[in-house]
């Protein structure tokens, strides 16, 4: 499903990927699998994705996700952390053809997040003149929930190869827009667009929730 949204040069198509390369140590079982109302995590954020991009893609291990039906881009840096995989994911759209300028990258446990929040960065990012374009919440910057564009690929992995790890000193190499409170707080009336699940007990908490909405 393609969403085209409008910015100062006419109509951009963002291309989405899902980071499903962690090795889910604290919460002891594969995240990505683990069933949020009903559904697994990874099921929910390509639905979510498939909504609001024009194509969606795994960063992943080869093979290991096979069963979803998406494709899967090979982790360039398996266990250097978040930052190695968007990078992977920026690498790949600059090399593909059909991808864009920009590029929607989410982590795979962030069972909160809301089509209508996604559609409203993209839109943002199709006319920011930034790199990146990412929320602040109370808790810091939410850099898994960002629109990063594709050629800033080169900054970040000149940094990496520098010793960058941490996803938000790759964004201080970018120009960055930020969306605050101000952006947000419509899409949240809860407190919990950007929470993750790091924790059985996150996921505990998760599944809760989303069981009493459902009622």
């Amino acid at each position: 499903m393609k969403q085209r949204v409008r910015g100062a040069k006419g109509e951009t198509e963002v291309t989405g990927y899902v980071l499903a390369g962690g090795a889910s140590t604290r919460l002891g079982r594969d995240k990505a699998l683990v069933e949020v109302g009903g559904t697994p995590m990874l099921t929910r954020m390509i639905e979510l994705l498939g909504g609001v991009t024009k194509q969606v893609k795994l960063v992943a291990a080869p093979g290991k996700y096979s069963a979803f039906g998406v494709e899967t881009i090979e982790d360039q840096w398996p266990g250097e952390g978040p930052l190695g995989g968007i990078i992977t994911a920026l690498e790949d759209a600059a090399k593909s053809p059909t991808n864009g300028e920009w590029n929607l990258i989410i982590s795979c446990d962030m069972p909160f997040l809301t089509r209508g929040w996604l559609a409203f960065v993209c839109e943002r990012a199709a006319k920011s003149k930034a790199h990146v374009v990412l929320p602040h919440s109370a808790s810091g910057p939410e850099p898994l929930c960002a629109c990063w564009q594709t050629a800033a690929a080169a900054e970040l992995g000149s940094g990496f190869e520098r010793g960058v790890r941490k996803v938000t000193e790759g964004i201080a190499l970018l120009r960055a827009e930020v969306l605050d409170e101000a952006d947000w707080k419509r899409f949240d009336n809860e407190g919990r667009l950007f929470w993750n699940m790091n924790t059985g007990a996150d996921y505990e908490e998760a599944r809760r929730v989303l069981e009493a909405e459902r009622k």
